[in-house]
């Protein structure tokens, strides 16, 4: 597969924090859409992008939560929205478009990991409804905001995308249900939606990344229980990491989304899948949890993908 997938030598890693990979970088004027902006690494791509001056608008499904953890933050306002729920979504991108602005950057960081059989909407798993579908909506609503800024859109995925590919005979589990193969489909979603999005947008100006933040210990574990993280070897049994040194700070791991929507260092790219703050290699196939999987970067994957999910969600910004 002839890919762009290779390393770039940013000058960055994974001990680089969001801040440092905006030292320099002004975003006075810019906007960005930051979903999940008020809990874990979207709290602290928030922060980040606000102290570099951007305007970040944060849709919540809890605003007045949102609203809490933002107190004191500037250049911050806060909507209600549900990713799964696309009326929610639609009623979000309707407010904002009638202010009028124009979008630099979309930050999809919000998510749902390894939870219990859950159903949205008209029967959809929760995982691939809520991380993916909620997302593809939100963007093609807000497209015509998007696409004049010529912005550049994240898509938050994760390793755990080498746990499955797209289960195109039964994308919503309806049969035997395992909450980290779900997981995985729903991250490998978010990988080909950025695939497929930059080749839609690119001729337009807008581009497309995906990534792996790394791993950090946020409420997105919240869904599991404290034995099963024991067991992982996550933490002990007070519930202290046991590798912290395998393990990201929020500040950390928000830097490879950051540097994802910001960064002159990958202009003239795009539909990438990144990790520590560069281009990520493909995976090997003889390594686990490396790089990106093939079946995350198949553009006829992400086109199929594409296809479903306009079918499902009734939204195309590019149909004629």
């Amino acid at each position: 597969m002839k890919t762009a997938q290779h390393k770039i030598g940013s000058g960055f890693g994974a001990t680089s924090t969001a801040d440092d990979v905006l030292q320099g970088i002004d975003l006075t004027g810019k906007l960005a859409i930051v979903t999940g902006g008020y809990s874990g690494l979207g709290l602290e791509t928030t922060r980040a992008l606000t102290k570099a001056g951007a305007r970040v608008v944060v849709p919540a499904r809890r605003p007045a939560t949102a609203r809490e953890a933002l107190a004191g933050v500037d250049g911050v306002e806060v909507d209600e929205m549900d990713l799964g729920d696309l009326d929610s979504v639609r009623g979000f991108a309707e407010r904002f478009l009638a202010s009028g602005r124009t979008i630099d950057f979309v930050i999809g960081s919000a998510g749902i990991m390894a939870c219990p059989e859950t159903r949205v909407g008209p029967g959809w798993e929760a995982q691939f409804a809520t991380n993916h579908l909620g997302h593809f909506a939100l963007v093609g609503r807000l497209w015509p905001a998007i696409e004049p800024g010529g912005a550049r859109v994240v898509s938050v995925s994760s390793r755990g995308h080498h746990y499955s590919g797209i289960r195109w005979d039964d994308p919503h589990w309806h049969e035997g249900y395992d909450k980290w193969l779900a997981y995985g489909q729903a991250k490998t979603a978010n990988v080909l939606f950025a695939v497929h999005l930059d080749r839609l947008g690119r001729e337009r100006g807008v581009r497309a990344f995906s990534l792996h933040p790394g791993g950090i210990l946020t409420p997105l574990q919240r869904h599991l229980p404290k034995q099963e993280m024991v067991e992982r070897g996550w933490i002990d049994e007070a519930g202290n990491p046991l590798n912290p040194e395998g393990f990201k700070t929020p500040e950390q791991g928000a830097a490879t989304q950051v540097w994802a929507a910001t960064s002159p260092q990958l202009s003239g790219m795009g539909g990438v899948y990144l990790e520590d703050c560069d281009i990520a290699e493909p995976a090997p196939a003889d390594a686990e949890f490396a790089g990106v999987k093939d079946w995350a970067r198949d553009p006829e994957e992400a086109a199929r993908l594409w296809e479903l999910s306009v079918k499902l969600t009734g939204v195309n910004p590019f149909a004629a």
